[in-house]
């Protein structure tokens, strides 16, 4: 019996155990049949930047041809958040151009960001930004979830002007209450319009915090947040009334002057409704010592922040006060940068200083980088233009303001300003400290940006509450013509006298395509009284004065004038046609003019020209000498000025010379431009 029972209790032990492994089997079948959800990898393309992505780790999928230095990268292995992310991802080696799966992960800002070249992508230096990012292979961690679809920073709304935040601003405090913060449009509505007396108390650490902006911030050339909480704010130390008539000391950096439908809130300037705008006093027509066509270009980088540029904004009022700005004295346009400059207004919109303070408090800023070259290449091209309002017979200045130092590279494009005439100055408020200096893109980017590195063009300011100590030295600056060297170019600047062998072996086609030649040359120049004049000698065994450098002192007339030169005939004799154009045609030279001598012959001369040459040479005489046909090579090196290289030529042909206008005219602006700057 007790065998019966040990048999049965085993059979019910298989029984279960069987039944066991047939329910976890059937479990394990179950879960392979549920499917989990995949993981849908979101695809962005190359122009992408970190940080228009709010996600903090994320994985995206680039396409191909993110290669390329349309799609800009900063930083090096670090990279910070306004790089293309797959241009990043290309630059670090995780990536290359076909494109793939990548891994991003948000981390803190950097103190600085290192260019390099790498993988076929040159990244760019940068100083200080707020957010960074780093990138490895798009292999999902075990355990984190990542987005399927990405979370990108919302556009604006419309009623938002481009590169401003909405803030937040609390409203005046109440015994017994406490204040509660209001956005700007929550101001609409019966409120009374608060007098310029009225005052707004500091906004709290959570109110308008920078945090809240749409772009990141740079703060790479000086806290955002330090100047946020400076309790000192800018005031006008001009003593004109009109220069200060509207605009009030605040404490609160949240407090500016701003309109939101109509309804005023103070963001820092507070207007004084009762104050009429309209002035009882004539019009000025300007200051007429100071007449000066003006460009400034001011900083409108995100660096800079909106406490800094709201001085920077008073600068330019008093800067435009003290110069009494007027159709017959100076005029002024400005131009805002950031990554890339807009003109906030030219030359001939504001014809006085009232006016343009009103232009000037209506700016607001871009925000971006501070691409400072590519600002000044904009001037350069665009800006002193007829259509801007240009007159032509005053200087052209621009003056640049920088806060820290700039993100691209300046001397290029201002050594091409200064060929152009224009003299620049440069204002640099808070610069690099010795510990940033490495992060500066362009070493000592002000000596190789201005006209002349003596200290005149330079103005470098310690802090920017100092500022306005700054006017009247760059006012005085500005106004004195006689040292604007910028404004003489190797087109404006010169005494220009050619010789021309008018021998039997030239031939009456051959000298008027000479003259033609001529004719060329003399059109590249800005011929007048006060710039380049024209002046021409004919010789064969003798010299004759076809014209002098006053007799004419307009383009068109010498052009006709040298029509009018008739074709002399006879032998060759250069050392006497150089004495003689020294003594008739140098002599009366102005003192503050280049002189160049231009000689054109077709064979060996008759007489000696070494002592000639050489005399032209302790006179000043820069002499380019041409060569056509059997001139010979060795006397036109020993006419010509030293390097003879630059400035002998030699063409086989006469119909050939009009090939040598781009190349003399080259080397006569080379030359003039590689004088010392200082």
């Amino acid at each position: 019996m007790g065998s019966v029972v040990l048999t049965m209790k085993a059979s019910v032990t298989e029984m279960f155990l069987v039944l066991l492994v047939t329910g976890v089997q059937s479990n394990k079948e179950m879960t392979k049949k549920i499917k989990r959800p995949k993981f849908t990898v979101p695809q962005i393309n190359c122009d992408v930047k970190a940080g228009k992505i709010i996600n903090p780790e994320f994985v995206v999928k680039c396409p191909a041809g993110c290669q390329d230095p349309r799609y800009h990268v900063y930083g090096t292995d670090v990279y910070a958040s306004y790089s293309s992310v797959c241009g990043a991802a290309v630059h670090s080696g995780v990536l290359d151009n076909s494109g793939g799966k990548i891994l991003i992960r948000k981390v803190a800002g950097q103190s600085g960001y290192k260019g390099s070249y790498s993988n076929g992508i040159q990244s760019l230096s940068l100083p200080r930004w707020r957010e960074s990012f780093v990138v490895s292979e798009g292999k999902p961690q075990k355990g984190v979830t990542y987005p399927s679809a990405l979370t990108y920073s919302s556009s604006k709304s419309p009623a938002a002007k481009a590169g401003e935040t909405t803030e937040t601003y609390p409203r005046p405090s109440v015994p017994g209450t406490t204040a509660q913060p209001v956005t700007p449009m929550q101001v609409l509505g019966p409120s009374p319009v608060r007098t310029a007396q009225s005052s707004l108390p500091k906004p709290s650490p959570s109110a308008g915090s920078p945090t809240s902006s749409l772009r990141p911030q740079p703060v790479g050339h000086r806290s955002w947040e330090r100047d946020r909480w400076s309790t000192t704010t800018y005031v006008s130390r001009q003593n004109n009334p009109r220069a200060t008539a509207g605009i009030q000391r605040q404490d609160s950096p949240g407090a500016a002057f701003q309109k939101s439908a109509g309804v005023p809130v103070s963001l820092g300037f507070v207007q004084k409704e009762e104050l009429s705008t309209q002035s009882s006093e004539p019009v000025s027509q300007g200051d007429p010592n100071c007449k000066v066509d003006l460009s400034f270009l001011i900083d409108g980088s995100s660096g800079i922040g909106k406490r800094r540029f709201r001085i920077q904004k008073q600068f330019l009022t008093d800067v435009a006060q003290a110069l009494d700005i007027g159709p017959a004295g100076p005029l002024m346009g400005v131009v805002q940068y950031g990554d890339n400059p807009a003109t906030q207004f030219n030359l001939k919109t504001h014809m006085n200083s009232w006016d343009l303070k009103t232009a000037i408090e209506k700016i607001t800023q871009r925000g971006g980088l501070s691409n400072v070259g590519r600002a000044i290449s904009s001037v350069t091209k665009n800006f002193f233009s007829k259509a801007n309002g240009n007159r032509g017979t005053a200087p052209n200045v621009a003056v640049v303001m920088v806060d820290g130092w700039p993100t691209d590279k300046v001397e290029e494009a201002s050594r091409l300003a200064r060929e152009s005439g224009i003299n620049i100055f440069f204002i640099t408020i808070e610069g690099a400290a010795e510990k940033e200096k490495q992060y500066v893109v362009e070493p000592n980017f002000s000596n190789k940006a201005v006209c002349r590195t003596n200290g005149f063009y330079s103005l470098n300011v310690q802090s920017w509450l100092s500022l306005h100590k700054t006017v009247q030295p760059l006012v005085k600056r500005v106004c004195d013509t006689d040292r604007l060297a910028c404004s003489k170019t190797c087109l404006n600047s010169a005494d220009i006298g050619f010789i021309i062998d008018g021998s039997s072996s030239v031939g009456t086609g051959n000298f008027r395509t000479v003259l033609q030649f001529v004719a060329n040359l003399s059109r590249e120049f800005e011929i007048s009284d006060t710039d380049t004049r024209i002046g021409a000698v004919q010789y064969t065994y003798e010299q004759r004065l076809e014209f002098g450098f006053d007799q004419y002192s307009s383009k068109s007339d010498i052009l006709n004038a040298i029509k009018r030169v008739g074709y002399w005939s006879g032998g060759t004799s250069t050392g006497a046609a150089i004495n003689y154009a020294l003594e008739q045609l140098f002599k009366k030279s102005k003192l503050n003019k280049r002189k160049l001598m231009i000689l054109i012959t077709d064979g060996r001369s008759y007489d000696d020209v070494r002592i000639p040459a050489i005399t032209a040479h302790h006179q000043g005489v820069i002499t380019y000498a041409i060569g056509v046909a059997w001139a010979a090579l060795d006397e036109l090196d020993i006419i010509a000025t030293h390097p003879a290289k630059d400035h002998s030529f030699f063409v086989d042909e006469f119909d050939h010379l009009y090939k040598f206008v781009p190349k003399v005219i080259q080397n006569i602006c080379t030359e003039f431009n590689s004088q010392p700057r200082n």
